[in-house]
């Protein structure tokens, strides 16, 4: 239901573009319940990713995204679900049209998400996506259909 809003709230969304010779960043939040959208069940995580060369553009529904050597790691949790996962990629370029996303990289993502709606691992960068979420990858390379 998240993405479907999300491609509702995007569809009339200009176009943007942006590239980075080197980034980081880091998230931390532990939410309680509050009476604001995104906010009504409890929350709580931890992100951090660092890498070299990444371009990105987006419009409406579209997105395009490349990057060089990366290296991410992040844990979050909620009352519908948990994950873990660790990320280090030589390379990798996606796309996505709504609920729609393919891959193409060299990466050893290795994780776990489960929740209501869906199961997800990987080992190495091969994995699958089961639930409202259905995928395959393959040493980073990969598609994915989100269905609610």
């Amino acid at each position: 239901m998240a993405d479907l809003l999300k491609m509702i709230d995007t569809f009339d969304r200009p176009g943007d573009a942006s590239a980075k010779a080197t980034y980081t960043r880091t998230r931390k939040y532990a939410n309680g319940p509050e009476n604001k959208l995104g906010k009504l069940l409890p929350a709580a995580g931890v992100y951090a990713e660092a890498g070299v060369g990444k371009a990105r553009a987006e419009f409406s529904v579209f997105e395009a995204e490349a990057k060089g050597p990366n290296a991410s790691a992040g844990a979050d949790a909620n009352l519908l679900g948990a994950s873990a996962f660790a990320r280090a990629e030589l390379a990798g370029a996606s796309a996505s049209a709504g609920p729609l996303k393919a891959k193409v990289g060299l990466a050893v993502d290795t994780g776990v998400s489960v929740s209501l709606t869906s199961l997800e691992a990987k080992v190495l960068g091969t994995g699958f996506s089961f639930g409202s979420k259905m995928g395959v990858s393959f040493l980073g390379t990969g598609f994915e259909i989100k269905l609610w």
